[in-house]
């Protein structure tokens, strides 16, 4: 299926043609990917059939084997083993999972170690997986790649710290530019000589030199990577920020510096239990933390977000057609799951064309979470009937969702809520309306009223039954019916249309066909 052609375009409206049914799309219902960094061994299987592909299984194995590297100029010897037998675990669990053969690379260490190329052929012999051993700019390009799999169209820099390495890339129009790679792994750093002092005038050099090598760029600042996303853990702790979703989280200059000087100053044990992060973790973030600094210090981003999607989704992404590479992440998970889990897969499309006359004038970002929301409004309907909003709201804010940002995964999950629930007070979510501006609540409770009601009119997906009509500055919502649909104008549909209109201060006017009653 071509999701480009006007034909399609005109079939589909807006939501374009399905594309995971396609047979390229299909053919990444299940890929398995196995990265070997510098300090631990991951294995991703995705359900990637959607542009915004679920995790069907992620395990990650803390082997360090870059410890040491500086020193001996060898892998470490137990990170050695235990990789190995991590590897081995994968290969078996990959191939239960119809999920073989796996895509396996590996990063600074194995690639900078003297017995690196004698480590990736015992891997294959011994496991029958076959690693890539990759430099550092094709190490940048997988990352960047991870992150236009969640941000199609983004400018900015790519930023990924690993063990060993820390990459550059520069992203602009979706394709991955100027890449640079540096010796700034934090366990690289841990050898240095010269004491804090001597670790600074190295980390101000080294970042000078990406800095002439890739030039400025004012855009956003993407960071990849599990130090990262520890400090970003910590930059919550510190605000007492209540959504605990890693991706797409933001932060300002200011506030690292802040978090910086927390760092320094907290108990690193306190910390790290009070944050859940692991002490082989926690033991590289203050060094992290030191090379963060001084990027933000020299590259001066206006933003800075973090991705939890990088080389393993970049992998996942080679393997996308364009076409699929080319849709809204967001959108196609939303279809995917309309399509596995709602009663009736494609009423998603019909219910947006209904309410869309209340949001006519809506920004284009507005009208694509009008969109999502219209094609999740049914998909929990197997929660209990007491719990289904709060299932609703839940799903929405911590799902795997590419493609939004935390105040727009709050007012998805609020207009999904009150799909369900006509008030918002009383539920387990009230410290996270604060994300949302209070003109953003009110218009977040419109669409889930808007929703609530119009799901009550339609018995079939394409069914021709009435429409909205909506007059702002008269503040009139007029209903619509053709004259076969009046009878499904019942009490709690009648109930629902009011309190629609409540929500918008409006009076309400009825037509049958033409005529007002």
């Amino acid at each position: 299926m071509d999701g480009d052609t006007p034909q399609n375009s005109a079939d589909w409206g807006p939501f374009g043609r399905p594309l995971f049914d396609d047979p390229q799309a299909r053919a990444l219902s299940r890929v398995g990917v196995v990265d070997v960094g510098s300090n631990s061994v991951r294995m991703v299987v995705f359900d990637g059939a959607a542009r915004s592909p679920a995790y069907f299984y992620n395990e990650k194995i803390m082997c360090g084997l870059g410890a040491g590297l500086s020193e001996t100029g060898r892998l470490n010897p137990e990170g050695r083993k235990r990789a190995l037998a991590a590897i081995h675990r994968f290969q078996l669990l990959a191939h239960g999972m119809g999920a073989t053969p796996l895509s396996a690379v590996a990063t600074a260490a194995v690639r900078e170690a003297e017995d690196g190329r004698d480590f990736a052929e015992q891997v294959q012999r011994q496991t029958g997986l076959k690693l890539f051993v990759i430099d550092g700019k094709e190490e940048a390009r997988l990352s960047a790649q991870g992150v236009l799999l969640g941000w199609p169209g983004s400018y900015g820099l790519i930023c990924d710290i690993g063990g060993s390495s820390m990459e550059l890339a520069r992203i602009a129009d979706g394709k991955v530019g100027e890449r640079e790679t540096s010796p700034l792994g934090p366990l690289k750093l841990a050898d240095l000589q010269g004491g804090k002092k001597g670790r600074k005038a190295y980390i101000r050099a080294e970042v000078e030199k990406l800095h002439a090598q890739i030039g400025m760029d004012r855009n956003r600042l993407f960071l990849v990577g599990g130090s990262w996303r520890a400090i970003a853990r910590i930059d919550m702790e510190r605000r007492g920020y209540p959504l605990h979703v890693l991706h797409e989280y933001r932060m300002s200059a200011k506030a690292v510096r802040a978090t910086v000087e927390f760092i320094a100053k907290e108990d690193n044990d306190a910390l790290r239990s009070r944050c859940n992060l692991s002490s082989s973790r926690m033991s590289l973030v203050p060094l992290a933390s030191e090379v963060l600094l001084e990027v933000v210090r020299q590259f001066k981003p206006h933003d800075i977000a973090i991705s939890s999607y990088g080389i393993r989704e970049g992998l996942l992404y080679e393997q996308m057609p364009q076409t699929l590479r080319d849709r809204d992440p967001l959108i196609e998970s939303c279809r995917f799951a309309e399509q596995k889990d709602a009663r009736l897969p494609g009423f998603g499309r019909t219910l947006y064309d209904f309410i869309l006359p209340l949001f006519r004038s809506a920004r284009p970002e507005r009208k694509r979470l009008v969109k999502a929301a219209c094609l999740l409004h049914d998909v929990t309907w197997r929660a209990h009937p007491d719990y289904r909003a709060e299932v609703c709201f839940d799903n929405s804010t911590r799902a795997n969702l590419g493609g939004l940002n935390h105040s727009e995964r709050v007012f998805l999950g609020l207009a999904l809520l009150h799909r369900y629930r006509n008030k918002r007070e009383g539920t387990p979510f009230e410290n996270l309306y604060s994300l949302l501006p209070p003109e953003d609540l009110l218009q977040a409770e419109i669409l889930g009223k808007a929703m609530r009601f119009g799901a009550m009119l339609w018995p079939e997906r394409d069914a021709e039954i009435g429409k909205l009509n909506w007059y702002p500055k008269k503040k009139v919502l007029e209903l619509q019916l053709a004259e076969q649909a009046w009878p499904l104008f019942g009490e709690v549909a009648e109930a629902r249309f009011k309190s629609l209109a409540n929500s918008l201060n409006a009076e309400t006017a009825l037509k049958i066909g033409t005529t007002r009653i």
